[in-house]
């Protein structure tokens, strides 16, 4: 029989495992991609997703305890900052002129 201790630890394990799949992703991202626009979104999906991810199953490990609360909280101030981060940098860099990579030329215009 399965119990709710097996549950919550598999789904701890999903999660985590999903998060880290994502900052393997979003660092590999980080190293390929051409140009600070495909870099500033892999790191934010990084960053987004895979920290959401572990923040997540750290709380679903921690049960109903006085600390998920936080922990809930930091996942969230993470999901919403993170985006309004990478969207910031982006129009910082666009509106100084840094032109975007094209693939047709194979370097910035």
């Amino acid at each position: 029989m399965i119990s709710t201790a097996d549950i919550r630890d598999a789904t701890t394990v999903v999660l985590a495992a999903f998060g880290a799949l994502f900052f393997l992703v979003g660092t590999i991202g980080l190293l390929r991609l051409p140009d600070f626009y495909a870099r500033t979104h892999a790191a934010t999906k990084c960053d987004t997703v895979g920290a959401g991810s572990l923040l997540i199953a750290l709380a679903v490990f921690n049960g109903l305890d006085a600390s998920t609360g936080k922990i809930i909280a930091l996942a969230g101030l993470v999901l919403l900052s993170s985006p309004t981060t990478g969207h910031a940098l982006a129009r910082a860099a666009h509106r100084t002129g840094l032109a975007p990579w094209h693939a047709e030329k194979g370097r910035t215009p």
